[in-house]
């Protein structure tokens, strides 16, 4: 039975979430600030958290950020505001989904189950399947990453776009592509979303993020992972097998 916490300030609406929520048969949590609700999933470590955007304390967008920089969790961000910049914002920082209240319970609790079983999906795609380049490990079941004996820790769509330039090492992948395979083809946001999560990813992962030795910049096209020593092969394909 999958944990989901809930961090609402609105009392009348959180107790409705938590309660549908238990109905669909998962184990619900519910925090009513920020504070406590960024401490309660760093102690919890729910398989999804459902966040509201302005809360007392410490607002959804800076939980977000803090959570997606130090673990994998999905997050489906809870907002009153119909901004169209602000919605992308948020799934930038690393959401996964961003509802606009008021909303459909039963479209979230879908939207929960799509979210859950894809992860599932993702666990099971590959039973054992781990990616080497050099001293780079990706374990796909465990979703941990290691450079050397050191565990690197990425964000949920950080670990989702090098698994799947991993996979395709030495192929240059258009941003389109990218944005497709690990966010989905209904994402609202543009494709710059592909550069900012590239450049945290060379930041945790390259001795020198300004001069990149892996993850490679194919200019005019996208991106390319290059497996340390790897000798290259000039290939480029708009859509993967």
């Amino acid at each position: 039975m999958a944990t989901i916490l809930v961090i609402e300030d609105e009392t009348v609406l959180c107790e409705a979430l938590c309660y549908n929520l238990e109905r669909a048969g998962f184990t619900a949590v519910a925090v009513h600030d920020g504070i406590a609700g960024l401490e309660q999933a760093r102690q919890l470590q729910p398989a999804l958290i459902i966040l509201d955007v302005m809360l007392p304390g410490l607002d959804g967008f800076s939980i977000c950020r803090t959570l997606t920089r130090e673990r994998i969790v999905p997050i489906i961000l809870l907002t009153a505001l119909h901004d169209e910049a602000h919605r992308i914002a948020g799934l930038e920082l690393g959401a996964v989904d961003y509802v606009v209240k008021p909303f459909s319970m039963a479209e979230l609790l879908a939207r929960v189950r799509a979210i859950l079983r894809w992860n599932e999906r993702q666990r099971q795609a590959q039973p054992g399947g781990v990616l080497h380049a050099g001293d780079l490990r990706l374990d796909r079941v465990s979703r941990q990453v290691w450079l050397g004996e050191q565990e690197i820790e990425l964000s949920f769509k950080e670990f989702d776009l090098l698994a799947c330039l991993m996979d395709n090492s030495g192929v240059a992948l258009s941003r389109d592509l990218l944005l497709e395979r690990v966010w989905g083809s209904t994402f609202p946001g543009s494709n710059r979303t592909i550069d900012v999560h590239i450049r945290w990813l060379r930041e945790k992962l390259e001795t020198d993020p300004a001069n990149p030795t892996m993850i490679h910049t194919v200019r005019g096209v996208g991106y390319r992972f290059q497996k340390p020593l790897e000798r290259l092969a000039p290939r480029f394909i708009g859509t993967l097998p």
